[in-house]
């Protein structure tokens, strides 16, 4: 049995979407950042950073994204979600794998900046610009590869569409992916996928952004 500790639209949901990609039975646990549940001594048993995701595969808890997808996709090789050892393009998989944690780092400094630390407290207008800046550059490379092929891997469908894939959501409240039309489209490709859509249904209502944009605060 598995039990996934998540909270809705984070980076526990890239988890959620390759359970559903996997058709595994899993219990799911909800919990939300900001009310405590994170920092009870049960979780942090858990997740020693009080941080989701943390999935249970009987006794054993794993509590990195990176690490739960690769181990996931080594027990079920025959869902063919990730390349094995030896295959062309396991560089290129591994290396999107750790792109997508350095994208979504990125996107974790600003929600701390502009969502979670409300006023009084006053952000560097100058730093939250230059956050944003990274975060844009992080699109331009995304814009080229999908002006090629459809998925992250030319092969097709990967466990590291689960990992970038996801991250689209939550950078879309701080970059305007206008200027990137084969992202939006990738994105599309996503959404219409039905373990995306499965995966977006047991989500739930995530409590973390109020608006659909944040704009970066005017100087004072």
């Amino acid at each position: 049995m598995m039990h996934l500790h998540h909270v809705p639209g984070t980076r526990s949901s890239r988890i959620l979407w390759l359970l559903e990609e996997l058709s595994l039975d899993y219990e799911l646990s909800a919990y939300q950042i900001g009310d405590g549940s994170l920092r009870t001594a049960e979780f942090l048993d858990r997740s020693p950073l009080g941080r989701v995701p943390a999935l249970e595969i009987n006794s054993t808890v794993i509590f990195e994204s990176s690490a739960i997808t690769q181990v996931l996709c080594e027990q079920y090789p025959d869902a063919g979600l990730a390349p094995s050892v030896g295959e062309a393009d396991r560089a290129a998989y591994l290396q999107w794998l750790s792109y997508a944690e350095t994208q979504a780092s990125i996107v974790e400094a600003l929600n701390l900046q502009m969502i979670f630390l409300r006023p009084p407290a006053k952000p560097s207008v100058a730093v939250l610009k230059l956050m944003v800046a990274r975060l844009k550059a992080t699109l331009g490379p995304l814009e080229a590869l999908f002006g090629t092929q459809d998925w992250v891997l030319a092969r097709g469908f990967s466990a590291a569409d689960t990992m970038l894939g996801f991250n689209l959501y939550a950078v879309k409240h701080f970059v305007d992916l206008q200027p990137f039309p084969k992202l939006r489209a990738y994105t599309e490709r996503c959404r219409a996928r039905p373990a995306y859509q499965r995966a977006v249904e047991k989500d739930g209502a995530q409590k973390m952004y109020s608006q659909d944009f944040y704009p970066l605060p005017t100087e004072v």
